[in-house]
């Protein structure tokens, strides 16, 4: 008797008429997904990406607003001579095509020279240990200057011609010069020594000479 009852509810015209309802609900439901992931993911619709590079960031966003795409500043760099501004980068490259939307990343040139910090490395490490910190950190490195000390360790760090200490901050594009000590250099009277009357050296052995004879 109880499983008849239960029979008879389930082939009710009312079950079926629900489930009728809930399929069609899924079918438009399904329909209006397709619908809406076409135009979200704008299906068939795209654009190639303009060349940019070169241009200054203005004109660039420009550009690229025009064709629907997005600029998006990632990075920027120095380029002593490349104006201030202009785009050194892009990605994705020109020529790719892509959806109306899609982010382009730029590199742009910066207005002011970038500076860095001078690291502890004036009589601390040895020559080729101060240069891969120095390339590590940034710097350029200049022509090696050699002064009386201990050979390959580094004495002092300058740029532009001055003496340069931990901490200091200067223009990374500046090389950089490392005074490296080296036992074979001596300083030598016939070249850099003066008598304190003006004379150099040689005059100063002459007037030595001299003195002697008249003893």
């Amino acid at each position: 008797m109880f499983l008849e009852t239960i029979r008879k509810k389930l082939c009710s015209p009312v079950v079926y008429w629900n489930l009728i309802a809930m399929l069609l609900v899924a079918v438009a439901l399904c329909i209006g997904l397709w619908f809406w992931m076409i135009k979200y993911t704008m299906h068939g619709e795209s654009v190639d990406v303009p060349e940019v590079k070169g241009m200054m960031i203005a004109d660039a966003e420009y550009a690229l607003e025009r064709l629907k795409l997005v600029t998006v500043i990632v990075d920027s760099a120095y380029v002593r001579e490349q104006p201030a501004g202009i785009v050194l980068e892009q990605k994705p490259i020109a020529g790719c095509r892509v959806k109306s939307g899609r982010e382009i990343y730029l590199t742009v040139n910066q207005k002011q020279t970038p500076m860095n910090t001078i690291p502890d490395i004036a009589g601390n490490c040895s020559r080729r240990e101060a240069e891969a910190r120095l390339r590590a950190l940034g710097f350029k490195i200049g022509p090696m200057e050699f002064v009386p000390g201990d050979p390959d360790w580094v004495i002092a760090l300058k740029v532009n011609g001055r003496e340069v200490y931990t901490g200091e901050r200067v223009p990374c594009d500046v090389p950089v010069v490392i005074v490296v000590g080296n036992s074979n250099v001596s300083i030598e009277e016939n070249d850099e020594l003066e008598d304190l009357w003006g004379f150099d050296t040689e005059d100063a052995e002459e007037a030595e000479e001299d003195y002697e004879e008249e003893l």
